[in-house]
């Protein structure tokens, strides 16, 4: 038995041998071309100066666990629980001073994170996550020197921050590319300080454009295999040009380390927030006032555009710029500003991007016509809408109940006693659900009771038989799907399209 061990050992050898030799001669075979490209030293050689380290601190609460378990005096684990707790808080079992027994002190976090220099007046751009809530932030040179940087602004939507420090020596600063040039299985470069190890260079294409991962309202993710990893965030993503084409931000891994799935904002989009932040330390984006939703296929088909797309206009903000336009529900916003609009994330980024006062050309699909409206942009606040409660009613005498049935729905004219018991506001008119048929369409499109209908193929209904009526047309014109405008009991509203068949 023990002899063959070593007889085995041999034959891999030999394997692994064999196998190396193939190898050899397979590379040798391949283009050098084929195999990568050249110059990625002279690329990071280039840049290398340029990109930094983040280094941040924080103070923050200590948390012990939890408060000591109450326990019956004279129990067996008291004692065991009062040491327990005494040593968790130190010699003494109190607080520094002895002022609040109990209480556990605050520490000191550090982070590490990556930026690049942009401007050789000491301008550095990084993600916002890499210092968000830092009391102290520090910029780390290639050549190891360390100073003290002061936050300009942030833009949390985008994930970006830009810093400025005074420098000791000249600096060398980074360009932005033209991200919008990139094509699928480009080379790229990322540079960073990935799991804190310092500078670090990594090469890869790029693998996909214009990725939304619901990471916030305007995500259009550059995807790469450049190996990205935690301590990369804020660092450049470069094109062989030696030019940034995008800030990395996030990985999806699940053990923490690069899998090739690697997002960085593209530089498009980082290069307006770097220019703004500089300018006003702040982002001023455009506004058009109007609350968009997707067009489905079924959408389309009622409002019969071919093939589906643009962003559908489910509210116009009484207040906002589109209103005295005359945009309004039921629109389908095709092109703006003389840029397509293929779904409602192009509308939300050309929006955002587009200067503050602006006049631009909106063309809209209205009926299966279209039509362009002028439209001055406001801007955008972020300050998030109270939503004020309604005022309770006085008891009054219940009022009888009618309904009727249609789309799978049950409906009802809206009453006093529905308006209290659903929270309706007096401002919404329309047709009540009162009930939804667990098996219908209308389920499955999640259409519940207390939702209101307040437009049926784009016309306004009143009461359950207008919409019987208006639904049996459809079925004999043949049509698959009705359109619905529904709106909750604040008045937001949104389309639905369910089918007639």
């Amino acid at each position: 038995m023990t002899a063959a061990r070593p007889a085995l050992s041999r034959r891999l050898r030999l394997i692994g041998a064999a196998i190396s030799i193939g190898a050899a001669s397979m590379l040798g075979s391949v283009p050098a071309s084929a195999r990568g490209p050249e110059g990625i030293a002279d690329i990071a050689e280039k840049v290398i100066d340029a990109v930094v380290n983040i280094s941040t601190s924080q103070t923050v609460e200590a948390k012990g666990g939890g408060a000591m378990p109450q326990l019956p005096p004279g129990s067996p684990f008291e004692e065991f629980f009062d040491d327990f707790f005494k040593n968790r808080r130190g010699p003494g079992g109190g607080s520094k001073g002895g002022d609040k027994g109990g209480e556990f002190q605050p520490r000191k976090t550090n982070s590490l994170g990556s930026g690049f220099i942009v401007d050789t007046s000491g301008i550095v751009v990084t993600n916002n996550h890499v210092i968000a809530d830092a009391d102290e932030i520090n910029v780390i040179l290639n050549d190891g020197t360390k100073i003290k940087a002061e936050l300009v602004g942030v833009d949390k939507k985008t994930d970006l921050a830009v810093l400025k420090f005074k420098p000791t020596k000249p600096l060398t600063a980074v360009k932005f590319g033209d991200s919008d040039k990139l094509r699928l299985g480009d080379w790229v470069v990322a540079i960073g300080n990935p799991f804190s190890l310092g500078g670090s260079v990594t090469a890869g294409i790029v693998s996909a454009k214009n990725r939304d991962i619901s990471q916030g309202p305007y995500d259009s993710y550059i995807q790469t295999d450049a190996a990205i990893n935690r301590g990369n965030s804020g660092g450049p993503l470069f094109n062989l040009d030696g030019e940034v084409i995008g800030v990395n931000t996030l990985i999806i891994s699940p053990t923490g380390g690069s899998i090739g799935l690697g997002f960085a904002v593209p530089s498009k989009t980082v290069a307006g927030v770097v220019d703004q932040l500089q300018k006003f330390g702040e982002l001023r984006r455009g506004w058009l006032g109007v609350r968009i939703q997707q067009v489905t296929d079924e959408i389309a088909e009622s409002l019969n555009i071919k093939p589906a797309r643009g962003a559908l206009v489910a509210g116009v903000d009484e207040k906002g710029p589109a209103k005295p336009a005359g945009i309004e529900p039921g629109d389908v916003v095709v092109k703006f500003d003389g840029k397509d609009v293929k779904d409602p994330k192009d509308l939300s980024r050309v929006v955002a991007d587009t200067a503050v006062g602006k006049e631009v050309d909106v063309v809209i699909i209205r009926k299966g016509s279209e039509e362009t409206r002028k439209v001055t942009l406001g801007r955008l606040e972020d300050n998030d809408k109270v939503q004020q409660a309604n005022a309770k009613p006085k008891d009054e005498p219940a009022e009888k109940l009618v309904t009727q049935k249609a789309l799978g729905l049950d409906l009802a004219s809206l009453s006093k006693d529905l308006r209290t018991k659903y929270k309706i506001k007096d401002s919404v008119k329309g047709v009540i659900v009162t009930g939804v048929d667990a098996s219908s369409d209308a389920a499955e499109k999640r259409l519940s009771a207390g939702d209101v209908i307040v437009e049926v193929a784009q016309e306004a209904v009143s009461n359950a038989a207008d919409i019987k009526k208006r639904v049996d047309q459809l079925k004999k014109d043949g049509k698959k799907s009705v359109l619905l405008l529904v709106s909750n009991g604040d008045g937001e509203l949104r389309f639905v399209a369910l089918s007639v068949q």
